[in-house]
């Protein structure tokens, strides 16, 4: 039995983080901890586990860590359970800077802890099986995405999200689109980017594998305008990837098992690594840049020594 810590109170953390380690045979929720006391309190309760208010205290008290924080917040305390030995299952994206970015993988690296980081869709076992098959057929030239999704109407659990007001879509929903994207064309080297209204940012991406492709991304559609789609133009025709067909909490189940594999084997080549999590970064901050210098820009590449 792995003892987990869950970092974070807000909807995600009790409803996919907290629910999936509730519900896994092989883990053991230890303590929450929050940056608001009474909401740790109230989401421990509801686990039956104690509300830390330390959080270095429930690092101590685990064995690994779930995060589900803003994902400054989420560097910096992931990095403190990395150097104290802690595995961790973070979520998307890994960070907000390429520097903490960084700083996270070369620690990870140097104390040889497991990591995952929970790109939702990547762990339904129909899409990782069309992805796989789709990768495998190859002679794809181009990939659409589109995510206009409106989060901020009356009723929605993250009306309240400072981040992701702040950040937008392009931090919140463009990791699920390059987690997508990303096995079956390859790389992204270069990044352009321009705004539309209403929070709309548009990204048109190279591949190292000659490949091109196109995310348009929004957290503040018009409601009737809401729409999900991601699919790759080829050789062999069209494909659409396919809409995951398990729960929140079960593919969360299914990220923690993918941990525990990668601590009881000691293998640390998990394809959802933090190093593919500073991939992601990498290109959203990227694309940052672009959008606001209207140019076309580099993507960092990994830094030697951290691959």
């Amino acid at each position: 039995m792995v003892r987990f810590g869950l970092f974070g109170t807000g909807h995600w953390a009790g409803e996919t983080h907290g629910a999936g380690l509730a519900a896994h045979p092989r883990a053991q929720l230890v303590g929450v901890w929050g940056r608001d006391s009474a909401k740790a309190a109230a989401l421990a309760q509801r686990y039956g586990v104690p509300a830390f208010d330390d959080a270095d205290a429930l690092i101590e008290a685990c064995d690994a860590v779930a995060i589900a924080l803003p994902p400054d917040v989420q560097a910096g305390i992931a990095t403190r359970a990395a150097e104290a030995g802690r595995h961790l299952l973070l979520d998307k994206p890994l960070a907000l800077t390429l520097t903490d970015a960084d700083r996270l993988v070369a620690t990870v690296r140097a104390s040889g802890v497991a990591s995952l980081v929970f790109f939702t869709q990547r762990y339904h076992r129909n899409v990782t099986t069309f992805l796989a098959a789709t990768a495998a057929d190859g002679g794809w030239q181009h990939a659409e995405a589109t995510l206009f999704t409106s989060i901020f109407q009356p009723g929605s659990p993250y009306v309240g999200s400072a981040w992701r007001r702040q950040h937008g879509g392009l931090w919140d929903t463009g990791p699920h689109a390059l987690s997508l994207i990303l096995p079956v064309l390859g790389r992204v080297t270069r990044v352009a980017a321009m705004d539309g209204p209403r929070g709309l940012v548009h990204l048109l991406l190279s591949h190292d594998s000659g490949a091109t492709s196109r995310i348009s991304l929004t957290l503040d559609a018009p409601s009737a305008a809401v729409s999900h789609g991601i699919a790759f133009y080829g050789e062999s025709g069209i494909e659409t990837v396919p809409n995951g067909d398990d729960t929140l909490a079960g593919a969360f189940g299914t990220a923690v098992d993918q941990l525990l594999a990668e601590i009881e084997s000691g293998t640390r080549d998990h394809r959802l690594d933090v190093r593919f999590g500073r991939e992601v970064v990498a290109i959203l901050a990227a694309a940052e840049v672009a959008r606001t210098e209207f140019r076309t820009v580099e993507v960092s590449p990994v830094p030697t020594g951290t691959s």
